[in-house]
């Protein structure tokens, strides 16, 4: 079971790199319906193409941006057979944890999103659930891996009769610590959605300098637009529908929560370090130095495709790294390494 985990896990991440690559090539609507592409079970080849065009006139045929949109669906059905079996063979072995039973629920829920992603139109509010559902999966994949875990070094302990590899040292994690851990990952959370906010509003290109925007962006700024869940309706919301001050809003709202964020990562590194869970925190140190220089790379590359997309997968590493702190805080074991 672990290794099916771990493989679904790596499998998660592939999926996102697909869908960030999918959105950030404006193949979202590659195909206009759903779970087809243009009425058939592929993209229309040749032959195809003329009867293909003739049910959706409104959107003419591009190849490249529908194979994206459809392998990115492929390979998302293929995370959701291997979660059903996750689920299957827990069911199987009796497990009494819910937590396989949740992500089959969360995968079916993502799909929903999916569908809707499409027949919607892109609307950021999807948009941005359908992110956060990818990686909400993968976040419960990596807790359901160290439950797992957890459990396999109980039972060994119970063969052995102690501990001779784990050492159970609670001294130093106080309930102070646990509470800023999760402070962290809330932290982090609201980040990845700003992000996702603002690739959904295609806001990213919306300031072009560093350290801050160009001109007066203080006196251009329109929270109450920039924030609406609910924007007017529009035919399709490809490419956007906010106005420039809407846009400048949400991403120089993300840049600034990004410097929150390092703040109690950072902060976080250093108290983890102090108790003895090393490993965790040096890895989280290093993926979040990854994230800053992928950031500021967008900026000032213009949002290179491969930058763009290397920003949502570390964006990932770094939520499933600030996971794995919380679960060793919990757990009460501080591992010396």
């Amino acid at each position: 079971m672990k290794g099916l985990t771990l493989f679904s896990l790596c499998f998660a991440l592939v999926v996102i790199l697909l869908g960030a690559f999918t959105r950030l090539t404006d193949a979202g609507l590659g195909c206009p319906d759903w779970p087809g592409c243009y009425g058939y079970l592929t993209v229309p080849n040749a032959e195809q193409a003329a009867d293909a065009q003739a049910r959706f006139p409104e959107r003419a045929i591009e190849p490249a941006k529908a194979w994206a949109e459809m392998v990115h669906r492929y390979v998302a059905a293929c995370l959701g057979l291997l979660i059903l079996a996750i689920a299957v063979l827990h069911w199987r072995q009796r497990g009494a944890s819910a937590v396989p039973y949740l992500l089959l629920g969360l995968v079916v829920f993502q799909a929903a999103l999916g569908m809707w992603t499409v027949t919607l139109n892109l609307m950021p509010l999807v948009v941005m659930g359908h992110l956060l559902g990818g990686f909400s999966i993968a976040a419960l994949l990596l807790y359901w891996l160290l439950q797992q875990r957890g459990q396999s070094i109980q039972a060994s302990e119970r063969d052995i009769g102690s501990a001779t590899h784990v050492t159970k040292s609670p001294r130093g994690i106080t309930s102070g610590l646990k509470a800023m851990a999760a402070t962290a990952l809330v932290v982090l959370v609201t980040q990845i959605a700003l992000g996702g906010w603002t690739s959904a509003n295609y806001a990213s290109l919306a300031c072009t300098q560093l350290p801050i925007c160009e001109g007066d962006w203080l006196a251009k700024l329109n929270p109450t637009d920039a924030f609406s869940p609910l924007q007017a309706p529009a035919s399709s919301y490809e490419y956007g529908v906010l106005d420039h001050p809407a846009r400048l809003t949400i991403h120089v709202s993300h840049r600034i929560w990004a410097l929150v964020t390092t703040a109690i990562l950072l902060l976080l590194w250093w108290r983890l370090r102090q108790v003895g869970i090393q490993r965790e925190a040096n890895v989280m140190a290093v993926v979040l130095t990854l994230q800053i220089a992928l950031g500021i790379g967008n900026v000032l590359g213009g949002l290179p495709l491969a930058v763009a997309v290397a920003h949502n997968g570390v964006a990932l590493l770094l939520l499933l790294a600030v996971i794995a702190s919380n679960v060793r805080l919990w757990q009460g074991e501080a591992q010396h390494g």
